[in-house]
């Protein structure tokens, strides 16, 4: 079903790699009921919700798209919606701002049903393709170092090198040098097994616990938050959320194109430029934002985190349908997930060593073309210094077009790049972001 001998892999790998994601991925299920909690939204609720969102993009990636490709409410929307759309002074409850993420989850369902999002992916140029996963791996190694404080905030530079002697620094160095010589002994599975080690020197030195137990129960206090699409498109209208809804639909979309087209690049899955069922794939991100805005979580996107298990060597649906499993359990081991996505220097070696290895894409970059790199390296560079992978894209779809113009190769860049550059430019200069 999975196609392994094609793909080059086999089960054992295949699950190794989906433990592996699911282990990098899993603290979604904490971070995003801390957030939404901000804005009201019960923990309980949106624990739940972000589950179900999960599961059912993850596993729709899974059996129809065949990727290794994970789902998940995105990180950079659930603030957004926290503190932008429910939290900017315009007096909207989180009931009306989840109808605007239902709206945007259906008009998603619609575009990736037309060739639209599938001609996006082949429209995107190759160099500025190099550059989103190069910026990815960049982005995905400073969020590592960013969480266990091996790198911190400064007043004057904005970042600094933090205290190495603190307990999740030197646990993070440790546990990358156990991952980096696993994977250089070319141990199959390095990654996940780094990521056990360091769990287990974590508990042994008392900075990982299970004082809150393993199990719980799953609930959802209050149902469906969206129970009628009709109430909820005269939500929109009423409040007049359309540029909260653009914005939801323009950020998700390059979010999840963005990091499809880097996961693929680096999983070798792209063929000769173009992303195969691109369409199944892309109607996994729409259908879960739309059925998780119905139980209260924020937008999904693809995660960058699908890295670390195609690091591990998963190539198939199999690593995602194991992640969605996973995550299926975790719904009843709140208390055990809380605990060891709590501690991010478990996590964050593999962050960083999948970094490095996407960070290859930049080799393949036509430097020597200034009209080529230049975007290329502006959406490289934005990424991490802005923390929001469609801003990156942002910039290299603007910058892109632009330089082409000068040089009177307008003829060389696909009319989509022209209309997202337009629609870009207007979302940065005049709607929040």
């Amino acid at each position: 079903m999975f196609k392994l001998k094609e793909n080059q892999t086999n089960a054992r790998t295949e699950v190794m790699a989906g433990i592996t994601t699911f282990f990098t991925m899993v603290y979604i299920v904490v971070v995003n009921p801390v957030i939404l909690a901000d804005a009201g939204v019960p923990f309980e609720q949106v624990f739940t919700a972000t589950i179900l969102a999960t599961v059912i993009g993850t596993l729709w990636m899974a059996l129809f798209a065949n990727y290794p490709i994970a789902i998940a409410p995105g990180m950079g929307l659930n603030a957004f919606f926290a503190y932008s759309v429910v939290g900017g002074g315009q007096n909207i409850s989180y009931h009306t701002a989840f109808a605007a993420v239902f709206v945007a989850g259906l008009i998603f369902v619609i575009l990736s049903l037309t060739p639209l999002r599938e001609k996006l992916i082949d429209a995107i140029p190759d160099n500025l393709k190099h550059g989103i996963t190069a910026g990815i791996g960049l982005f995905v190694a400073f969020i590592g170092l960013r969480l266990t404080k091996v790198i911190v905030a400064d007043p004057v530079n904005l970042v600094k090198l933090g205290d190495l002697h603190a307990p999740s620094a030197i646990l993070t160095i440790v546990g990358l040098a156990i991952t980096l010589i696993l994977m250089l002994l070319r141990v199959n599975g390095a990654i996940f097994f780094g990521m056990i080690i360091t769990g287990l020197i974590a508990f042994f030195t008392g900075q990982l616990s299970f004082d809150k137990g393993f199990l719980s129960l799953p609930s959802l206090p209050e149902g469906l938050i969206i129970a009628n699409p009709i109430t909820a498109l005269g939500d929109v209208v009423q409040y007049s959320l359309y540029a909260v809804v653009f914005s939801f639909i323009l950020v998700t979309i390059f979010d999840t194109t963005g990091t499809m087209i880097g996961v693929a690049n680096q999983a070798n899955l792209m063929k000769n430029g173009k992303l195969p069922r691109a369409r199944h794939a892309l109607l996994s991100d729409s259908i879960a934002t739309a059925i998780g805005a119905m139980f209260g979580t924020s937008p999904t996107t693809a995660y960058i985190e699908s890295t670390s298990g195609v690091a591990a060597g998963g190539r198939t649906g199999l690593t995602t349908l194991t992640v969605a499993g996973l995550f299926i359990l975790s719904a009843f081991f709140g208390p055990l997930v809380s605990a060891v996505s709590g501690i991010s220097a478990i996590t964050a070696p593999a962050l960083i060593i999948v970094g490095s290895l996407m960070m290859g894409s930049i080799s393949n970059i036509r430097w020597h073309d200034l009209d080529e790199a230049f975007p290329a390296f502006l959406t490289i560079l934005a990424m991490p210094l802005t923390s929001s992978i469609s801003t990156g894209i942002a910039l290299g779809f603007i910058s892109y077009p632009l330089l082409k113009l000068v040089r009177r190769k307008w003829s060389e860049v696909h009319p989509l790049v022209y209309v997202f550059a337009v629609l870009f430019f207007i979302q940065l200069a005049f709607l929040q972001h």
